[in-house]
């Protein structure tokens, strides 16, 4: 057998190994079955959720996340909280209390009901209200797929999600609520 092409083809081998598994390149923020706390620096909030599942794994997911600072005119957030916490294996709808956006998440896996508890980390800017709110199809599209949200455009904030499991797949899907947020103060508590 030729030396050249037994090269050329582990070559080719290894980079599509490599690209059938660049879920291992990700700056995940947990190990699969571990908790994780994670938040946006002060005065940004969450812009991309990414997360990777593994039925080997105890049917968790490795997640990851990405923070943006938020435009100068909503100012620095003046309290920051975290909010409702789910139970695991249930269904659960989070929105930030107080016309929050979310800046941060932690989760602590369950071994008995392969699942976890979510929880966000919420924060206030001044007065504001959010408006044109929309929930995202569910993310990931299929259970057991690889999931991704990046806000669609600029000016549009998380506010929360709703997430349904499925006991036989032992997995979730995500609707992320997304909203914009006015320009100026306003006198409602919560929307």
């Amino acid at each position: 057998m030729n030396p050249a092409l037994v090269a050329l083809a582990l070559s080719l081998l290894s980079t599509v190994a490599a690209q059938s598994h660049d879920h291992h390149d990700m700056a995940w923020v947990n190990g699969y079955r571990q908790g994780f706390n994670f938040q946006c620096p002060h005065g940004e909030v969450l812009v991309a959720i990414r997360s990777f599942f593994s039925e080997e794994n105890g049917s968790d997911r490795l997640w990851t996340f990405e923070c943006q600072p938020t435009p100068e005119g909503l100012g620095e957030p003046s309290d920051c909280w975290w909010d409702d916490i789910n139970r695991a294996g249930l269904e659960w709808t989070s929105t930030c209390t107080r016309n929050g956006l979310v800046a941060g998440v932690q989760s602590k896996y369950f071994e008995s009901v392969l699942d976890r508890e979510w929880q966000f980390y919420c924060c206030y800017y001044k007065r504001r209200c959010p408006y044109s709110c929309m929930k995202t199809s569910d993310i990931p599209e299929h259970y057991r797929e690889e999931a991704e949200l990046v806000v669609p455009s600029y000016g549009y904030f998380i506010r929360g999600a709703q997430t349904t499991f499925t006991g036989v797949l032992r997995d979730r899907q995500w609707k992320y609520i997304l909203c914009r947020m006015t320009d100026f103060d306003c006198d409602f508590e919560n929307l």
